[in-house]
């Protein structure tokens, strides 16, 4: 049974696949609607953190497509508390054809994976967001009528968001560099974990505490928030290191002059990214969030239909 866990785990066939299939189901909806494929499919949808896009996009997904979606939050289940992930994952497979699980450990959604009879989607942990970064590569290639060749460079903290990205810049023939504070770089684990698909892929990869080094000559530039959930006791230290990696009009400068500016949202404006950029000419961030309805369409028809 496949899972969608993160994307080093899929072949860069596969990951090819799910874009030409969110290209076709957005224009199929855009052209009066999807096929209900999912039809009585239900998608069990496990939260351990708020979501304004995860929620909705998933549930409107399934709907669009012919299926329902149930929301559990954590007074529902208390995952690896009330209740052992082992059971949770045995009990919830056996009512619904999907599970999505948005958490705050990767290794809670790989044992749910584990022993569920059904496949699991990681809706975002601590380590991978792979969602967000499918919904990423449509936007891009929306953008640029291709993916190949394109550098994306990304300014901030090494998280989840950005090992996801390099994953997917690497299956799509993307040059990727990031700029991070000194001691906030993308972690040992996830350049170990995602080296052999770097190598396969011969992708360019710079990493750098400067970024107008990463921006050069860049054609996507990419940001997320300083603090993440579960970093709130850090923000005040984490605020004047990463000061200097704002995405603002004056680091633009450097990059190609048909660049695009993207955010993964919730954006903390004023901090990384300024609200002349958010909201100027070259920001494709609400075409983003859109596009999250649409890659995850072409995640879930892969998965159950």
């Amino acid at each position: 049974m496949k899972h969608f866990l993160e994307l080093a785990s899929w072949s860069s066939a596969e990951i090819h696949h799910l874009l030409k299939l969110a290209v076709h189901l957005k224009f199929e909806w855009q052209s009066g609607g999807n096929r209900p494929v999912l039809q009585r499919k239900i998608l069990g949808m496990i939260f351990q953190k708020p979501s304004l896009r995860t929620r909705v996009s998933f549930e409107v997904a399934m709907k669009h497509l012919g299926g329902d979606a149930i929301m559990l939050g954590p007074q529902e289940i208390g995952l690896g508390q009330r209740e052992s992930i082992a059971d949770v994952a045995r009990v919830l497979s056996s009512y619904v054809q999907g599970i999505m699980a948005r958490v705050f450990d990767q290794a809670h959604v790989e044992e749910l994976a584990q022993y569920s009879r059904v496949p699991v989607i990681n809706g975002l942990s601590d380590a991978f967001h792979p969602c967000q970064a499918m919904a990423d590569m449509l936007t891009i290639y929306e953008n640029f009528g291709r993916l190949e060749g394109l550098k994306l460079a990304y300014v901030g903290d090494g998280n989840n968001v950005a090992a996801s990205l390099l994953e997917a810049a690497a299956h799509f023939g993307m040059a990727f560099a990031i700029a991070t504070p000194e001691g906030y770089e993308l972690p040992e684990a996830t350049r170990q974990h995602t080296a052999g698909l770097i190598q396969r892929s011969g992708i360019p990869v710079m990493m750098t505490t400067h970024p107008q080094q990463a921006v050069e000559q860049a054609h996507v530039i990419y940001t997320d928030t300083w603090v993440s959930m579960g970093q709130e006791k850090e923000a005040a230290d984490r605020r004047p290191l990463f000061q200097p990696y704002q995405v603002n009009a004056a680091l633009l400068r450097h990059a190609r002059a048909d660049h695009v500016v993207m955010h993964c949202l919730p954006a903390h404006r004023g901090e990384e990214i300024t609200d002349d950029v958010a909201d100027g000419r070259h920001s494709v961030i609400f075409q983003q969030a859109e596009n999250r309805l649409h890659a995850q369409k072409a995640i879930l028809v892969h998965l159950l239909a």
